[in-house]
């Protein structure tokens, strides 16, 4: 999937968060958004999900203007901190085939086992360890075949293990150029395979590198 933002600027109340970004992806690359904390990374992730509104002519997905777009059938979003009501008894398992638009078949089967969930596929969440939740996030996100994935600090708390598994999926993503963009302040962990940085500062400018 394509995306193209166009001078995008968002501020909240009187403080400038994003000023005139503006950046072009094409299917299959990767960018990795970058910067201290509060510079701006999850509102762009916002912005460009319509969390945050935007005005129309700003974002783009494969020359649509995203305004124009009702429901995103082909975006993936892992968020950093997922809302969960801990207390109601849902297991992995759930949350899983909830998210499949499908009868569970060889890719439901392929996500599974590629993040390594079939250990703890019938545990409740409540029972999970940091990195075990999100990986079950990640392959929430992967179930219906994103053409663009979205990712904002998937490395936080999880452990060797599960940033490697993690880093061998989106590899195989990007082979079938799905567009990945994340947000991270592990820099080794995507420098290779990364084809941009955009990096944001405190007053809202922002550079895009290779």
């Amino acid at each position: 999937m394509q995306v193209r933002v166009n001078n995008l600027t968002f501020a909240y109340t009187q403080k400038l968060i994003l000023n005139d970004v503006s950046f072009n992806l094409e299917s299959g690359e990767f960018l990795t958004l970058v910067g201290k904390n509060g510079t701006g990374k999850s509102t762009l992730i916002k912005c460009l999900l319509k969390i945050l509104k935007v005005p129309d002519g700003t974002v783009f997905f494969d020359n649509v203007d995203i305004n124009a777009i009702k429901l995103f059938k082909n975006v993936g979003y892992v968020p950093q901190k997922v809302e969960f009501s801990y207390e109601f008894p849902i297991t992995v398992s759930e949350i899983l085939t909830s998210a499949y638009l499908k009868v569970k078949d060889e890719y439901f089967n392929k996500v599974i086992n590629s993040l390594g969930i079939n250990p703890f596929y019938r545990d409740n969440i409540n029972n999970l360890s940091g990195g075990q939740f999100q990986k079950v996030m990640i392959a929430r996100a992967l179930l219906n075949h994103p053409q663009l994935l979205i990712l904002d600090e998937p490395t936080v708390g999880i452990d060797n293990e599960s940033m490697l598994a993690l880093y061998e999926v989106l590899e195989k993503l990007k082979e079938k150029k799905v567009t990945i963009i994340i947000s991270t302040h592990d820099t080794d962990f995507s420098k290779d395979l990364s084809d941009y940085y955009l990096e944001l500062n405190e007053v809202g400018v922002f550079r895009i590198y290779k």
